[in-house]
């Protein structure tokens, strides 16, 4: 199995050293340079250099002008590749704090070899001891559905290896079916579906995003939505009361002051706004519900600034937007009083869907002012009534309509007709831009580029000082039409070399800081660590209910998008949300390392997601890895099995 992951003598868990056979290492460092018309490698002295993500390959190690000695293969192979981009990308990462504190730590605190060994000491004959397990149906079901694999996949082979033989005259085409060969067989592994086995969690956490965006849009569809309105202007939807049923309610924030310690500034917010005058009321401590009440008696309206840290109903909303949106999705709650406004005309950098739960609200809606406030990247400060023109939408929302608008479109919103109005906003899209890309992505890009072409070190021209500049912009002096053609030459070799993959990681690692925690069900917990496994019996004074992953346990990842996989240097981190706080920025960002041979087991999982993969199927060479690296995942909460794990044995 071919991998795009540097390697490292480091496992899963730390005091535990194992190196792949010397069959997966061979597997792992699989040619993958480009192919000549007779099936042969390209030699060194035909290599044309290109950019970084290039996986062409040369016997002295150097991938696209990525220096370094490759070790027990003569090809450079794409993963050391991917190692050597990140190793540059690393050095600006924002995370090093991490390497410092407790909270990156790998997995485990014994040896497993040592753990399996005496867990196979103390534990009676399973023949005799194991009870007969209740879910025999599914475990037939199970072998049936890789009976079914099996077939499919023999005859897709047999299909493949036809289409090679037609093609043999044209050397073209050999070309082109030998390298999708080599795709296909780097990630042969065999799928199971939920429905097929019988599974407890047959769920898709992408698809359930998708559904609660088709809920919070209806009637409109994704594709008008996107086409029409995303980034484009706003969109008022008028819809039925109770359409918001049980999402929020006032007498949901009355509890939640009640029962929980909310701080004033850092969870909650006093304003007023009247006479073109935006004020904030915020004593300090603790927000107390008289206290809050009696402001709000007195025209200050109350903004939550993270409802979804008390409330579950908004965490679960919130949790399951964000698979869809592959972006943080926030909220705040806001309560006005009748006939009051608490907040001064101002445009977001998010973009913002308001739900109206309780009331009526009157809602003004401007465009932007100029081209430079379209889409902005910060949001504004307060503005006067006399700098924002007319507005485009003035609608009065009632329970159960929805309103959108993109950032840059400046809104104010006053309850109207003797009602007090409560909203949610769900916001989304903050700092993810093409912009935020390219600043994490062209500083490295440059880096490379010095590195690795020498024509980035060669000096600059003697006398561009004097034809560039300021002073010298309107005039035709000589060198400076072609120095402005270097340049743009310059930057084309530059994006060539451009490690886009590594900085996309890099905003997929900022993603998993970002994230709520995945909202669980019932259903979750009971097939995962945060349910199922050894727990205290008071009656007998024990532990009981020792469980244990089989190779023939079907796992899959507990959500979608709940890890990201990433090379920072010679380590392959996975940066996860499941013990991030439901308070912004609350932890420090959470990962585990593993040995750059165990992470195609964490590609596989990632690729077969939502289906599952019993742990024999898994792409490593030993069934020690493969169980020491699926229990290592397990025990952080990241994967679930098809059915609650039994209790095997209990001493």
């Amino acid at each position: 199995m071919s991998s795009t992951w540097s390697r490292r003598e480091q496992d899963i868990r730390p005091t535990t050293i194992m190196k792949a056979p010397k069959k997966a290492v061979t597997a792992v460092a699989m040619y993958r340079g480009p192919i000549t018309k007779d099936g042969g490698k390209i030699k060194k002295n035909t290599k044309k250099k290109g950019g970084p993500l290039d996986p062409t390959a040369t016997s002295n190690g150097k991938a696209n002008g990525v220096k370094g000695k490759q070790k027990g293969n003569k090809n450079m192979p794409r993963w050391k590749v991917a190692s050597k981009e990140a190793f540059s990308l690393g050095q600006k990462v924002s995370y090093k704090k991490n390497q410092k504190s407790n909270k990156g730590k790998q997995v485990g605190k014994e040896n497993l070899n040592e753990k399996t060994a005496k867990k196979q000491q103390n534990k009676p004959n399973e023949i005799d001891s194991k009870p007969i397990s209740e879910n025999n149906t599914h475990e037939k079901k199970v072998n049936e559905a890789k009976k079914v694999n099996k077939t499919k996949k023999a005859q897709g082979k047999k299909r493949k290896g036809a289409k090679q033989q037609n093609g043999a005259t044209n050397g073209v085409k050999v070309v082109e079916e030998v390298a999708e060969e080599l795709d296909e067989n780097e990630m042969d592994v065999e799928t199971l579906s939920g429905e097929d086995i019988d599974a407890r969690n047959t769920g898709n956490s992408r698809e359930e995003g998708q559904q609660s965006f088709q809920w919070m849009i209806h009637p409109y569809s994704e594709e008008d939505f996107f086409s029409k309105y995303w980034e484009q202007g706003p969109l008022h939807i008028r819809r039925k009361s109770g359409y918001y049923e049980g999402l929020f309610t006032t007498a949901d924030l009355d509890r939640i002051l009640h029962n929980n310690v909310v701080q004033y500034t850092k969870n909650l917010d006093i304003t007023s706004y009247s006479n073109g005058k935006r004020e904030t009321h915020n004593p300090i401590g603790q927000a107390h519900a008289p206290v809050v009440w009696d402001y709000y008696n007195n025209g200050c309206s109350v903004r939550m600034l993270n409802p979804q840290t008390f409330h579950a109903r908004v965490w679960k909303l919130l949790a399951t937007l964000q698979e869809y949106f592959n972006s943080f999705c926030g909220a705040n709650i806001y309560l006005t009083p009748p006939d009051t406004q608490g907040f001064a005309p101002h445009w977001d950098d998010i973009e913002a869907f308001i739900l109206q739960l309780e009331g009526k609200k009157r809602w003004r809606v401007y465009k932007p002012r100029n081209e430079e406030e379209v889409l902005p990247v910060e949001s504004s400060g307060n503005l006067d009534e006399s700098e924002i023109g007319e507005p485009i939408l003035d609608v009065t929302l009632e329970e159960g309509d929805l309103l959108y608008f993109p950032r840059g479109f400046i809104h104010q919103g006053h309850a109207v007709d003797g009602n007090h109005s409560l909203h949610i906003t769900v916001s989304t899209y903050q700092k993810n831009t093409w912009g935020h890309f390219l600043q994490k992505m062209l500083p490295q890009a440059v880096s490379v580029a010095m590195a690795e072409d020498v024509e980035f070190r060669r000096g600059l021209p003697r006398n561009y000082l004097n034809c560039m500049g300021i002073a010298n912009m309107d005039h035709n002096i000589e060198g400076r039409e072609a120095f402005i053609k270097k340049v743009g030459e310059m930057v084309g070799r530059m994006l060539e070399m451009a490690p886009l993959d590594a900085a996309v990681d890099q905003m997929g690692t900022g993603f998993m800081h970002d994230c709520l925690p995945p909202f669980l069900t019932g259903v979750d917990k009971s097939c995962s660590v945060f349910g199922g496994g050894e727990k205290w019996c008071a009656s007998k004074k024990r532990v009981v209910n020792r469980v244990e992953l089989g190779p023939d346990t079907p796992v899959r990842l507990i959500r979608g998008n709940c890890l990201r996989v990433v090379v920072e240097a010679d380590n392959v981190r996975l940066y996860h949300t499941l013990e991030n706080s439901r308070e912004y920025h609350a932890e420090e960002p959470q990962f585990l390392e593993i040995v750059p041979e165990s992470a195609p087991v964490v590609e596989a999982l990632i690729h077969a997601y939502p289906k599952y993969i019993t742990i024999e199927n898994l792409p490593l060479e030993e069934e020690s890895e493969k169980m020491a690296v699926v229990s290592g995942l397990w025990e952080r909460g990241l994967l679930v099995t098809s059915q609650p794990l039994d209790a095997s044995y209990d001493d």
